[in-house]
């Protein structure tokens, strides 16, 4: 790859830094890059600090505070507004709130949030009898933070030690320490730069981590062995191919540690006995490009979750001493797409989606064929199996919501087959799901396919604001098979009890249809997740659920991607747009392999520097490149500056693109949080207050800010 820079001296962005009254404008500074014969421009390249991950070069900086305080001024006639949503949004959460408490050995977990706080309490008491004792408390731990993330926590089978990680700057390089739950002392052990689970083995005097490499990718298991120093750790298993990632977890018995290793494609599998992590360890199979498969022990058996038969996974098992030889037990389905399973001492659950909806189904190991489907009570629902710790029970811990109906914890029965309701999602300000509707709508997309398309509305949507016809929030994500599922949530309750039809489309690149779903909308299909979107909100304006231009839509990193591609394509359906942490730079991240992620990510999205093709088809795409002179819908943009999944530069490259482009005066800002990554700020409430930002948003540009008698 040629390229070419020129910067002097005296380039400076042009920005105010106090009270603005203009947006702010990056210059453009002469780069030029030249791969498979096509040059590219790209005169914003200067935003990518090439100090990364460090940002200290002052003119990015000067830049991103600028956006910053330009989001700030446009934003603040709306405060009053935001601040009423923030306390109604606020409202909608009961405070003083727990889980539903679960048994695991001799003890029973739960966690607490108090009135007020930002962050949860872990405990736990003697499942025969006594008093609760606080294990973890998240409060402590962000104390005089501005950003706290707890990642893996694990507590030893004796149930003496905790092990848990800690992110305080949103990087998402965890440092992990131990408690000893006896004394409440911490021991000395901390393991900086984790990134993985945290998994007892060897008698709970051991831990097996993945430690994050310079690139922010796990490519090894190790194993640290209490009281000994960090040089001392054992790599157990270490991954050769730059595009797999490493982890490791317990078998169903907790008797077998099992390393998994892949990309988004592939997988291989070891097997190694968890008493003896150091021991030989048993390949299940050697990986073969596009064979996916995932395995659990029970006894002597493997069984294997794969699509190597099928595109839609089979059930298989083998024995411990040729575990590659896979026996079927469940063969694929074109109808019913397998999505996963569990083991447990008398049954194993199986579960997958019918025709897009979540299935969980209890089977019998004498009998698998027969499947005992656990029945739910609506029509439209996202289910799944919860928390279920232990190997030997008589009834599950499940997940129920739907788009009206509040997030639920039940216990299913076995023996009776009874749903027994332990909690539903309390709505302290109120909530009556008899005033809401749902509906599970199809839209036919220009080639033909017909797009799923979930709705919740209010039942008197046409005599509120808008009506018939009237503004409707469309979302999706539409990569890497995720499925958004229909469920519940008390933030969208402010857009719809304004007069707004909420709608999620169920594009393809995600597998709500199954795994071919997926595979139509990633690499060289990519172009159909784009389409999809778009033809849904044509269709659903045809349908009269709303109409040109009163659409809003929204989605977050590979979803932002798809909010940079809907605005190139069809800007005139939107009437505002937000992107979080959008994945805009699309040719020039997966050209750089030094970037975290991206050697991991040429599976799914193709790899430009070597595929002539794939960098084509990318270059026809990417939003920030495809960015040109025409009108865009108003625009909220967000980035985190420490975020290792899409970094910073991406939204701000492409915010400075439409500013310098862009030939409307439609709202158009960026806010970057300065201390946070991917998921935006920490903490229920910090959090909670950026997506009343975006409600905020949302409403103004729709001209329903006016209506609120808050500004």
């Amino acid at each position: 790859m040629a390229a070419q820079a020129a910067n002097t001296d005296k380039d400076k962005t042009q920005v105010t830094q106090e009270a603005p009254t203009s947006p702010p404008s990056a210059e453009r500074r002469d780069y030029s890059f030249t791969h498979h014969g096509i040059t590219i421009s790209d005169p914003y390249h200067w935003l990518k600090d090439e100090s990364y991950p460090k940002v200290d070069d002052a003119d990015v900086l000067e830049y991103l505070k600028a956006e910053n305080a330009w989001f700030e001024a446009r934003m603040a006639p709306h405060k009053a507004l935001t601040d009423k949503l923030f306390e109604e949004m606020k409202g909608r959460i009961k405070e003083d709130d727990s889980s539903v408490p679960q048994k695991d050995g001799d003890w029973i977990y739960w966690s607490e949030f108090e009135e007020g706080a930002q962050y949860r309490k872990y405990y736990r008491k003697p499942a025969a009898g006594g008093d609760a004792v606080l294990i973890l408390d998240e409060n402590a731990l962000a104390e005089r933070l501005d950003y706290f993330r707890l990642g893996a926590m694990s507590v030893s089978q004796n149930g003496r030690y905790l092990a848990y990680s800690t992110d305080t700057n949103g990087s998402e390089r965890f440092t992990a320490r131990i408690k000893d739950l006896e004394t409440g002392d911490l021991l000395e052990d901390e393991i900086p730069e984790t990134l993985s689970g945290l998994v007892w083995v060897a008698g709970d005097t051991r831990i097996a981590y993945g430690k994050a490499t310079e690139n922010w990718r796990v490519d090894n298991v190790r194993l640290h062995t209490l009281g000994t120093p960090l040089s001392e750790d054992v790599e157990i298993y270490h991954e050769d191919d730059e595009t797999f990632r490493v982890g490791s977890g317990l078998s169903a018995q907790d008797d077998w540690l099992v390393i998994a290793t892949g990309d988004n494609e592939t997988s291989e599998v070891r097997l190694v006995r968890a008493d003896d992590p150091t021991g030989e360890q048993i390949l299940v199979r050697p990986r073969r490009k596009g064979v996916e498969y995932s395995v659990d022990i029970r006894d002597a058996e493997v069984f294997v979750w794969t699509n190597d038969e099928h595109i839609n996974f089979r059930l298989a098992k083998a024995t411990i001493d040729k575990p590659g030889e896979w026996e079927t037990v469940l063969a694929g389905s074109d109808d019913f797409y397998l999505t996963g399973f569990e083991l447990f001492k008398d049954f194993f659950v199986t579960e997958g989606r019918l025709d897009g909806l979540d299935q969980v189904q209890i089977r019998s190991y004498e009998k698998p064929g027969e499947a005992k489907p656990i029945a739910f009570p609506e029509a439209s629902y996202t289910a799944g199996l919860s928390n279920n710790p232990e190997y030997d029970v008589s009834k599950l811990r499940l997940s129920y919501e739907s788009m009206v109906t509040p997030d639920s914890v039940y216990d299913y029965h076995l023996a009776s087959g009874d749903l027994e309701l332990l909690k539903q999602q309390e709505i302290p300000s109120g909530y009556d799901p008899s005033l809401y509707t749902t509906e599970r709508v199809t839209v036919e997309a220009r080639d033909g396919t017909m797009v799923p398309v979930s709705v919740v509305m209010r039942k008197d949507r046409d005599t509120i604001n808008g009506g018939a016809g009237g503004p409707l929030h469309l979302y999706a994500y539409g990569a890497y098979g995720y499925a958004v599922p229909p469920g519940f949530s008390t933030t969208r309750l402010s857009l719809i009890d304004r007069g707004f039809a909420y709608a999620i489309a169920h594009i393809r690149g995600g597998d709500d249809l199954g795994r071919r779903w997926y595979l139509q909308g990633k690499a060289f299909e990519r172009r159909n997740t784009f389409n999809d979107f778009v033809d849904a909100a044509k269709g659903l304006a045809a349908m009269g659920y709303t109409s040109e231009g009163k659409v809003t839509a929204s989605g977050g990193s590979a979803g932002g991607e798809l909010m940079g591609a809907i605005v190139n394509q069809a800007p005139e359906m939107w009437g505002a747009i937000v992107a979080h942490v959008p994945f805009v730079d699309v040719l020039n991240t997966m050209l750089d392999e030094d970037l975290p992620l991206t050697p991991g990510e040429w599976q799914e999205w193709g790899n430009p520097i070597t595929d002539k093709q794939a960098f084509a088809y990318m270059l026809s795409y990417s939003p920030y490149d495809q960015v040109v002179a025409q009108d865009y819908p108003p625009m909220l943009v967000t980035a985190g500056l420490n975020d290792p999944r899409v970094t910073y530069w991406e939204p701000a490259k492409w915010v400075a693109k439409l500013r310098e482009l862009k030939t409307d005066g439609n709202e158009l800002l960026l806010k970057t949080n300065m201390g946070a990554g991917h998921g935006g700020k920490s903490g229920r409430w910090n959090s909670l207050y950026e997506t009343a930002e975006e409600v905020a948003f949302i409403l103004w540009q729709m001209g329903l800010a006016k209506d609120e008698g808050a500004d």
